[in-house]
């Protein structure tokens, strides 16, 4: 069930870029990432209350509080970041470089997780680094 949504998520991200991009012409690229993030708490909180999961707000653990806020912060630094840069560069630079966040991801996952390093991630991470070197 994961691998539809993974690839789910991606078509999303691509078509952010895209209309991000366009909307961000003339707006004040933190104004316009305030915009979008009123949206996807809307969103959020939507399906939170469509399916029935507002009861568990009472069970997040102090330690589940604390990562989910700095998750939250880090998402918010990126997303910041991320705007500006669609504002003031073209979309087929500053997105590979966001998806270095991939090769980042794998690293921190692989020191702090303890996560497995296979031949294939690290294949994959030069792959990822070596075509966002290509694309900017």
């Amino acid at each position: 069930m994961w691998l539809p949504l993974a690839f789910l998520s991606a078509l999303f991200a691509a078509l952010t870029s895209i209309l991000a991009k366009v909307g961000v012409e003339d707006v004040n690229s933190h104004l316009a990432t305030a915009v979008r993030t009123m949206v996807v708490v809307f969103l959020a909180w939507g399906m939170v209350f469509l399916t029935g999961a507002q009861g568990g707000l009472a069970n997040i653990s102090r330690k589940s509080w604390i990562f989910l806020v700095l998750s939250g912060l880090a998402t918010g630094a990126s997303w910041l970041c991320y705007y500006r840069a669609l504002q003031v560069g073209e979309v087929s630079k500053v997105v590979p470089v966001d998806k270095l966040s991939v090769v980042i991801t794998l690293v921190l996952a692989f020191v702090f997780l303890h996560e497995q390093v296979t031949v294939k991630s690290v294949i994959g991470c030069i792959l990822i680094g070596l075509g966002t070197l290509f694309l900017i």
